[in-house]
């Protein structure tokens, strides 16, 4: 619960547009730090050390948040520069990393005929990856952008 509300009190005092903090996973990796600060909360009234907790928690994961979304514009712009394909297909998977024939006839600016030409554009050069095996239904995944996406920037 301390974890929404840290977002949404961000929010509410206009620090953040949207709840982009994902703090769970400062937590995860500091999780006995958590409880212990929690406990003696709980047990000696000591608010000091649990508010440094949270507020390193909440400085690591804006840095962590502004390191990937800089990883992903770099790579958005690589992309744009090593393809043809569509603007619209591109920031698709920096959305999603994952796509279907299916759903790139539903990006805005992307051509229903002409869909599967830049998805095995981008399966030829490498930047997009088959990952079903199948012949129908195939789903693709942006190897790159799913490493950024989940690679921890900071500790």
């Amino acid at each position: 619960m301390g974890r929404l509300l840290i977002t949404l009190f961000l929010i509410e005092r206009r620090r953040l547009s949207k709840p982009l903090l994902y703090l769970s996973d400062f937590i995860e990796r500091h999780k006995s730090d958590y409880y212990d600060l929690l406990q003696r909360v709980r047990t000696h009234g000591e608010w000091v050390p649990r508010t440094r907790y949270s507020l390193s928690g909440v400085e690591t994961t804006a840095k962590d948040a502004a390191t990937r979304a800089r990883q992903l514009l770099d790579l958005r712009e690589s992309l744009l520069r090593e393809t043809k394909g569509t603007k619209a297909l591109l920031d698709q998977l920096l959305t999603n990393p994952y796509i279907t024939i299916s759903t790139a006839t539903r990006v805005p600016g992307v051509a229903t005929p002409t869909t599967i030409r830049p998805v095995r554009e981008l399966e030829a050069k490498g930047l997009l990856r088959e990952t079903t095996g199948k012949s129908r239904g195939k789903v693709h995944v942006a190897s790159d952008v799913l490493a950024s996406l989940e690679r921890r920037t900071t500790t």
